[in-house]
């Protein structure tokens, strides 16, 4: 843990949770009153702290994300078990998670918040356990699962139990994916093993300034490496939404966050065995695309925004983009035409001349088969002169992710339309959903191209 985070758990710890407990209470009075101390979790005190930092506690989390008067939760009462360091004396009930389910937009999804005021948020076995039940009980009843991630890390006054706890939840992780949507947001602190649960799941929202990720932390590294480095440079929303990807979306303060977690379910069914929702079009998916040629250059080689030709082509103002700044060279994201869910893959010219390299290859591939696994068709838009050349490219695998790319569009079982827009050469013709690669429907406009070589590298 960081010394801020060690602070907030020591503080947590020396506050507790007590309300008054009077003989006249009657049974009902008696739940009521558990549930307020459930509720408040490391106290007022702690609450205001976590409003200070402009965070919102677990359960204003939880009751945000969800429709008004849905939540319902579970396990609210359990505490932890743990007897050494003082712990036999720390009693909060519900310990440092918030579970339960409720709806968004009218469907069903199970949540789990960590309470940054209960000992930092800490996993420990209890902990553990809570979040495990809901994943369980999500997987079983065929629902997406939304985490609000917001943890110190492990309990270390748990040791070992606190590992086991972690990796019980991988296991969940890994055994529900393609399952059923599962969704994390990055609230807090996530360090360490921590880090693994949202890197498990299907999409990872991230909070500017607030939200922070990595594997060993900025102290550790100046230790061993001698490098300076703060922790918004080393695992910030910036770092992780532009270089690393592990973030697909980073927002601009928690509502936001939470308002897209919203968005991004109404594109996606309940399980894999479902279709997406449809909704009613205010687009004729028969009208005419006036001008849109006009947005794409007859030269090749000349730039022009791949977006804009998506915005005229889906319904109106449905595109919502996934990992808008990570390997921007190729664009992919959710539409709707005519009211159905589509994913869309798109070359974008205006960025290395919409070249595949390694992270582009990586970013289209982990979309198209997220969207196969949850019957989503995919739309390719190409204009695409080749892979990215350079040693680091080839040094750094290119040949490998490239061939993730193949796979992913190969073994696709959602249907499959491809247009090519300007030109389409080389390898990443055959690899931009080709016709032969399995591409169900493939469309080309009158002035397109098709090679195994660019005019000017035929010369």
């Amino acid at each position: 843990m960081s010394q801020e985070e060690t602070e907030d758990t020591a503080a947590a710890e020396s506050e507790g949770t007590e309300f008054a407990e009077t003989d006249e209470e009657t049974p009902l009075e008696a739940l009521g009153r558990r549930r307020e101390e459930s509720r408040v979790g490391g106290g007022e005190a702690r609450i205001e702290r976590q409003h200070d930092r402009g965070k919102m506690t677990a359960h204003e989390r939880v009751e945000y994300l969800l429709d008004d008067g849905t939540f319902t939760e579970v396990d609210a009462f359990v505490e932890h078990r743990a007897t050494s360091f003082g712990m036999d004396e720390k009693e909060f009930p519900g310990d440092a998670v918030v579970t339960g389910y409720g709806d968004v937009n009218g469907r069903t999804v199970f949540v789990f918040a960590h309470d940054f005021t209960v000992l930092g948020g800490s996993v420990g076995e209890v902990v553990a356990e809570k979040v495990c039940k809901v994943m369980d009980r999500a997987t079983e009843a065929g629902v997406p699962v939304v985490g609000l991630n917001d943890s110190g890390g492990a309990r270390i006054q748990e040791g070992v139990d606190s590992l086991v706890g972690f990796a019980k939840i991988f296991e969940r992780n890994t055994k529900a994916s393609g399952l059923v949507p599962q969704i994390s947001a990055i609230m807090g602190p996530c360090a360490g093993g921590a880090t693994y649960s949202p890197a498990l799941t299907d999409f990872t929202f991230m909070v500017q300034d607030t939200s922070h990720m990595f594997i060993t932390g900025p102290d550790v590294i100046e230790t061993v490496t001698g490098e300076q480095v703060s922790k918004e440079e080393l695992g910030g929303a910036g770092s992780h939404s532009t270089k690393s990807g592990v973030a697909h979306f980073a927002c601009q303060d928690e509502e936001k966050a939470l308002d897209n977690i919203r968005r991004l379910l109404s594109y996606l069914p309940q399980n894999n065995m479902e279709d997406p929702p449809r909704v009613a079009s205010w687009d004729d998916p028969d009208r005419e695309l006036d001008g849109i040629t006009d947005i794409v250059p007859e030269a090749p080689r000349k730039p022009y925004d791949m977006n804009r030709v998506i915005d005229r082509v889906v319904d109106e103002d449905s595109f919502f983009e996934v990992h808008e700044n990570w390997a921007r060279n190729v664009v992919v994201g959710y539409a709707r035409m005519d009211g159905r869910v589509v994913g869309i893959v798109a070359n974008q010219p205006r960025v290395s001349a919409g070249t595949l390299d390694i992270d582009a290859s990586e970013k289209a591939a982990r979309f198209i088969r997220t969207c196969d696994s949850f019957n989503v068709p995919v739309v390719s838009l190409v204009d695409v002169p080749g892979f990215m050349p350079g040693t680091d490219q080839e040094h750094n695998g290119i040949i490998r992710r490239g061939a993730k790319l193949i796979y992913a569009y190969a073994e696709a079982t959602v249907p499959l339309l491809s247009v090519v827009v300007r030109k389409a050469y080389g390898g990443a013709y055959i690899v931009m959903s080709s016709k032969f690669l399995g591409s169900d429907v493939n469309y080309a406009w009158p002035a397109s191209e098709m090679a195994v070589l660019g005019p000017r590298g035929a010369v």
